[in-house]
């Protein structure tokens, strides 16, 4: 038998590609996937924290995009990092996704939290353009299993 073996395949690498509705429905969905992907590798990123950032992400997503057309949650895991994206058809980018908000969220407002949520627990985040509107991602560092918080 020619070529690599299965078992030469770095058990960090990894990608999923999943239709959304385009409903809050999504946000649960999106946390079951990304907690289910990280569970079965041995290496991963910190599931608490990507949870968190990917229902922010899909909850923006369909809050603040108009239509009844699905979003997409896209989600790869190589050697070094865990990146997630939510695609979406509008393609107007994010607001402070990328820069400090001007003052501090209200703090008697329920809304308001998610973009600075993101830029402060990923590694990276940011947006760019898509031939159907955006995609919004954050990147996380990969951890092996063994040095993750229990």
């Amino acid at each position: 038998m020619n070529g690599p073996a299965l078992h030469d395949r770095s058990p960090a690498s990894a990608s999923w590609r999943i239709a959304l509705p385009h409903t809050t429905a999504a946000v649960p969905v999106a946390r079951a996937v990304i907690r289910t992907a990280l569970a079965e590798l041995e290496f991963a990123a910190d599931s608490d924290t990507a949870e968190l950032l990917t229902a922010e992400l899909v909850a923006n997503a369909v809050e603040h995009t108009a239509g009844s057309g699905p979003i997409e949650l896209v989600v790869e895991l190589l050697p070094s990092i865990c990146q997630v994206e939510v695609h979406d058809p509008d393609p107007a980018p994010p607001g402070d996704l990328t820069h400090p908000a001007q003052g501090a969220p209200d703090p008697w407002q329920e809304h308001g939290r998610g973009l600075l949520l993101i830029r402060t627990l990923s590694s990276s985040c940011g947006h760019r353009p898509t031939a159907s509107g955006k995609a919004v991602w954050f990147r996380l560092p990969v951890v092996p299993a063994q040095r993750r918080p229990l």
